[in-house]
């Protein structure tokens, strides 16, 4: 199992890193599309769909991204489609965990899909647009979602005591989303020291955020980043135990399948571009 997920980490790497460093912003686009196009194939075995409608839901979506790639939505994206990825994630994810795994399945199948539908692309879309912001600007909304993540693992395995939602996933504790959150202002002023170095490409997401809405609006904007990290990772997890699944499929060896490896990046990179849209 080790070695499976070495290679298959190497592999990837090995594919993204040249992508996202590209002087060209489309083999990001193109390779990440690939990548949403599976998890779309995921999502829709995962909600109950036959073999052909479940490869038919990612070709579609692949469709659908290709078409905004086409449009030149990557460059300039309407600030509703931010606004829309905002809504759905806040309302829907809210009424998900409330609703738990066991009542997840009660909305129609029609709805899921359509749900998982546009979490996808306006995740994708939000992902090739950063890239076109810049490979700091990028790099600096990736390790958000990181660091909130290996701090909450390491502040809940030392602190843990209240569970946050043990019907989902027992594993995690509100000292774990605490310390999460410390971790990303933490990184949010190493960051911003890098900045103002003028080393990097672009303007990080903590500085747009800083120069936007001041010290308090950029606190205020990476705790709800992080929080919906979370969230992202947890109604992915509510959406498994619904289905009886371990992991979303089995396409990365040691890995499980590609919502399992993105399922906290899938709101953060909206809500990111959502909140760097106000002035």
């Amino acid at each position: 199992m080790l070695a499976q997920r070495v290679v298959t980490a190497l592999v990837l790497l090995a594919l993204l890193l040249p992508a996202l460093f590209a002087s060209v912003a489309w083999p990001f686009a193109l390779l990440t599309l690939a990548l949403i196009a599976a998890a779309g194939w995921e999502w829709a075995r995962l909600n109950g769909g036959a073999s052909l409608a479940c490869l038919v839901f990612g070709a579609l979506l692949a469709c659908a991204c290709s078409a905004a790639l086409a449009a030149g939505w990557t460059k300039h994206a309407p600030a509703l489609t931010w606004w829309i990825a905002t809504l759905v994630w806040v309302l829907g994810g809210a009424w998900a965990l409330k609703a738990g795994p066991a009542g997840w399945p009660a909305l129609p199948l029609s709805g899921r899909w359509a749900l998982g539908f546009l979490a996808l692309w306006t995740a994708w879309l939000a992902l090739a647009s950063a890239r076109v912001v810049g490979i700091s600007f990028i790099l600096s909304v990736f390790c958000l979602v990181w660091a909130a993540d290996i701090a909450a693992y390491f502040g809940g395995r030392s602190f843990g005591k209240r569970k946050l939602a043990l019907s989902i996933s027992p594993g995690k504790s509100w000292e774990g989303v605490w310390s999460g959150m410390l971790g990303v202002m933490l990184l949010a002023l190493a960051w911003l020291a890098f900045d103002r170095s003028g080393r990097g490409d672009s303007s990080s997401l903590y500085t747009r955020l800083l120069d936007a809405h001041g010290v308090v609006g950029l606190v205020l904007v990476l705790v709800f980043l992080s929080a919906m990290s979370v969230v992202g990772d947890l109604v992915e997890s509510l959406v498994k135990r619904s289905a009886g699944a371990k992991d979303s499929s089995g396409l990365l060896p040691g890995h499980g399948g590609v919502l399992d490896r993105v399922d906290a990046l899938l709101p953060v990179f909206p809500l990111a571009m959502a909140m760097i849209s106000l002035k």
